[in-house]
């Protein structure tokens, strides 16, 4: 459809972009796939269709599922606390402040951690790169940093009482040891199974083999002049533990696929059934009711911008949460439907998928700080023009 490679290639001479794909599908089949750019800045490697991108937090809706297939067949109930399953969840904290001493004020929480919280973002769990106490309370614990793969780094206190707000954070990383401890399956193990194998998602993974490290994106940071440098995130081939909440490297093609099945009712454009269509209707509910999704404030600039509510990912105002991702209750401003779902990877990779015109959408590139503007301009105006098209 050469009108949304028009719109795409309008972005490709802007030098505050690194490389991107961008791919689109409607009701199952394929009808834009592009790419611009080379796979690393001031490489001669052009990026390809079925380069690998480090996709963060679009993890979170896969595990979701994996979570969901145990709740479909049984194994676990949303709404059991979780202290029975996992121990380290029977007698969670919340922060309330510092004396002053600099010492963390902890307390009981006033009710047990449960599965659909965990999923929601309300279970109290956050992350510290949007909220300035866990910055603190990292400091003083010398809690290691997520991306250590430590399981260390998930020993943090809750910052309210589970149910009792909305905040984005680590809950779908103790999610991801759920699914391990209900299933007896390692997350990467269970994950390839269950969800990636059957759908053909052959180079979605936790750990890149040989095979997708030879088309891996180059990654890159914005300086503080604006200009692009290009970073190395280390691979770490032994962490403690699977990051359900932000650990798996894809392509757009799977990751594509894997939209489809959610728009499918849990089906794949290839035939594989994921999900039953009750359990992907109860994932595309609004599980929060009235609570707000929370503004964003960046408390480490180099890795986020601040994120107003999702709103410049094409959320509306009244943006629900359902069990994975961000819900649409009414028409977007770019073109979605009411009901659509979308959320983002740290690295600015942006997803949606629109189950009432049967549309789903995916764009990667690889660039810190994540809610970066140009590659926002870019997702909305790809957005736009796979509508109007």
């Amino acid at each position: 459809m050469s009108a949304i490679h028009q719109a795409l290639a309008a972005h490709s001479a802007n030098p505050a972009l690194p490389g991107y794909v961008a791919m689109a599908s409607k009701d199952g089949v394929l009808i834009y796939s592009g790419t611009f750019g080379p796979r690393t800045l001031g490489s001669d490697q052009a990026l390809s269709v079925d380069d690998v991108f480090f996709i963060a937090s679009m993890t979170k809706a896969i595990t979701t599922v994996a979570a969901m297939q145990l709740v479909e067949q049984g194994l676990i109930g949303l709404d059991q606390p979780l202290g029975t399953v996992l121990p380290a969840l029977a007698s969670p904290k919340v922060l309330e402040g510092f004396k002053g001493t600099g010492e963390p004020i902890l307390r009981d929480a006033a009710g047990p951690i449960t599965l659909r919280q965990l999923l929601t973002h309300t279970s109290g769990f956050a992350y510290d790169m949007w909220n300035a106490d866990l910055v603190r309370y990292v400091q003083q614990a010398g809690t290691p940093g997520i991306g250590t793969g430590l399981k260390a780094a998930l020993d943090l206190p809750l910052v309210f009482d589970p149910g009792a707000q909305w905040e984005y954070g680590i809950g779908i990383d103790w999610a991801g040891l759920v699914v391990e401890a209900v299933s007896g399956k390692a997350l990467d193990v269970y994950v390839r199974d269950h969800i990636t194998g059957p759908l053909g998602m052959a180079d979605t993974h936790f750990l890149p083999g040989p095979e997708q490290l030879a088309r891996l994106a180059g990654l890159h940071a914005r300086g503080p002049d604006g200009a692009l440098m290009p970073f190395a995130l280390p691979i770490n081939e032994t962490p403690e533990f699977w990051g359900g909440g932000g650990g798996l490297y894809s392509t757009a093609p799977d990751y594509l696929a894997f939209l489809q099945m959610l728009i499918g009712g849990g089906e794949g454009a290839n035939g594989a059934r994921i999900l039953a269509p009750e359990t992907l209707a109860q994932m595309s509910t609004n599980q929060i009711g009235d609570l707000p999704l929370r503004k964003l404030d960046s408390q480490m600039p180099f890795l986020t911008s601040d994120l107003e509510a999702g709103l410049p990912i094409g959320l509306t105002e009244d943006a629900g949460w359902g069990l994975g991702f961000a819900i649409n209750p009414k028409a977007g401003p770019n073109g979605r439907s009411a009901g659509s779902l979308a959320w983002a990877g740290l690295a600015n990779t942006y997803y949606w998928a629109d189950p009432e015109a049967g549309i789903a959408g995916v764009l990667m590139t690889q660039l810190l700080p994540f809610a970066d503007p140009a590659v926002l301009a870019l997702f909305k105006d790809f957005e736009r023009a796979v509508y109007a098209a």
